[in-house]
């Protein structure tokens, strides 16, 4: 035994000797124990429940903003007439009038070339004759050619029509 009176486990000691340990002391400690750990459950899940309760409520808020806003958002779109939607999208599409590629046929057909002469040009470029027939239809590919292949190519075509 130490100088408190406690005994010393180690290889040395009879433990026949070591005095019980006192149970009561024990049960003691271990329910001092346990009420302490269920005091800081309650207080930490009273505190998770408020927070939990906040966060709904700014989540709620949120939601309803959200809500207020896409209203206000279909409100705007319906005031915008369908035809202008219409017109937008149009003008953002290649039409074959607008094409450098068909445009030069298009002139072609105004300056009274053969119609079967231009769609037998334009096949062997590798484009649709078809398309020389609607001026307005959109492009299929709607590629449009660079400044520089555009002109190396209505350099050699248009000469081969001004005989």
């Amino acid at each position: 035994m130490d100088e408190d009176g406690l005994p010393i486990v180690g290889s040395g000691i009879d433990l026949t000797k070591v005095p019980a340990i006192q149970q009561r002391r024990i049960v003691a400690f271990l329910n001092q124990f346990i009420v302490h750990t269920v005091r800081f459950l309650n207080r930490f899940s009273t505190v998770c429940e408020e927070k939990l309760a906040s966060i709904s409520l700014r989540i709620q808020q949120i939601e309803t903003t959200l809500s207020i806003l896409e209203a206000k958002a279909t409100r705007e779109v319906q005031r915008v007439p369908l035809e202008l939607k219409a017109e937008a999208l149009v003008e953002n599409v290649m039409t074959v009038a607008k094409d450098p590629r068909y445009a030069r046929y298009l002139k072609m057909v105004q300056v009274g070339v053969p119609v079967m002469a231009i769609k037998n040009k334009m096949v062997l470029e590798g484009l649709d004759p078809s398309l020389l027939d609607t001026p307005d239809a959109p492009v299929p590919d709607g590629v449009k050619k660079g400044a520089d292949e555009q002109d190396d190519d209505s350099s050699g075509s248009e000469s081969s029509f001004s005989d």
